[in-house]
């Protein structure tokens, strides 16, 4: 009589920035702590300035293996991510970054590659919204997971020096904004979920999926990765000295009559400009436009974080 075949073992899939050394081996980490709880070899796939992570996350998803983990920064998360989304495959990550503004968001340990290994590897399961972005009416969308910026915070994004990243990390943000401070505001006209045009004079939109930055400032207040809304955010200030209203009601959390900075929430934006201005999702520059639609696609991504942590669209796995 035949024995019953074992269970198919898991596999995982680690697409790494190389460029981002920490000193760390995040190959023999994932290894180690897979082939202890039995699981199949690490299928390796290294990002390249040609391909960032698409190409990767592709062949990691037509490879069948159970999570997909993304060493980088946000950048390579958000590309990793824009492949993974929909599929069914988790996706964990190992931040390596600058900001690591996901992985702060969703408390991964932004110092500890070996914790964030196990929480992508053995953690608990989230299904999170993902946010399809159009630039100019191109046919191809982009997705972030994070926030978008058009306009100040873009410039700020374009404008940040790398050599200064590697030496002060996100202190070089800081010198990038001051020296981004002067400025014209641009008319720009906004549409929420297909409703009246509302007409500004802006510096700055930005649309979020989650709320936390560096310093733990929430800059969109009280945002929720899983909600299924979109918060938008219009930054105006009223010439330089105007940037202090709008520092003053970032750190009341979006409290007070302040007309610089407005809030909205929705499901879907688009965002047109009199001129063109520079554009960034989750951190990367992606050149200047004047037209861009935003869109949430709820719960598309199951992602992993630390055992533990409660959520309400949560499902916890034993942890080895």
């Amino acid at each position: 009589m035949s024995q019953p075949s074992d269970p198919r073992t898991k596999r995982a899939a680690l697409i790494i920035n190389p460029v981002k050394n920490t000193g760390a081996d995040i190959r023999a980490i994932v290894s180690e702590l897979g082939t202890a709880e039995g699981w199949d070899d690490v299928l390796y796939l290294e990002t390249t300035v040609d391909d960032p992570g698409r190409g990767q996350a592709k062949e990691a998803v037509d490879a069948g293996v159970d999570v997909v983990i993304a060493a980088g920064g946000d950048g390579t998360v958000r590309c990793v991510a824009e492949v993974v989304a929909g599929t069914g495959v988790a996706l964990g990550l190992i931040p390596l970054g600058t900001g690591n503004l996901l992985a702060r968001n969703l408390d991964i340990p932004i110092d500890n590659p070996r914790q964030a290994a196990k929480a992508a590897l053995f953690g608990t399961e989230r299904n999170v919204d993902v946010v399809h972005v159009t630039v100019d009416r191109a046919q191809d969308s982009h997705v972030f997971l994070v926030m978008a910026g058009l306009g100040f915070d873009a410039s700020v994004m374009a404008d940040t020096r790398d050599d200064l990243k590697d030496k002060v990390g996100w202190l070089a943000y800081v010198d990038a904004g001051i020296r981004n401070l002067n400025g014209k505001p641009t008319r720009t006209r906004i549409t929420l979920d297909g409703g009246e045009p509302m007409d500004r004079r802006l510096r700055s939109v930005m649309g979020g999926n989650c709320g936390k930055i560096m310093g733990g400032l929430e800059i969109f207040p009280g945002a929720k990765i899983d909600d299924g809304l979109l918060d938008i955010m219009t930054v105006a200030p009223n010439g330089r000295l105007g940037w202090f209203g709008v520092l003053g009601k970032l750190f009341a959390r979006g409290k007070g009559k302040d007309p610089s900075l407005e809030y909205f929430q929705c499901r879907s934006a688009e965002v047109e400009l009199d001129e063109p201005q520079e554009i960034q999702l989750d951190g990367d520059p992606l050149g200047k436009g004047t037209h861009l639609a935003l869109r949430i696609d709820p719960h598309s991504l199951r992602l992993r974080m630390p055992y533990g942590k409660k959520d309400s669209a949560v499902v916890t796995h034993p942890e080895p």
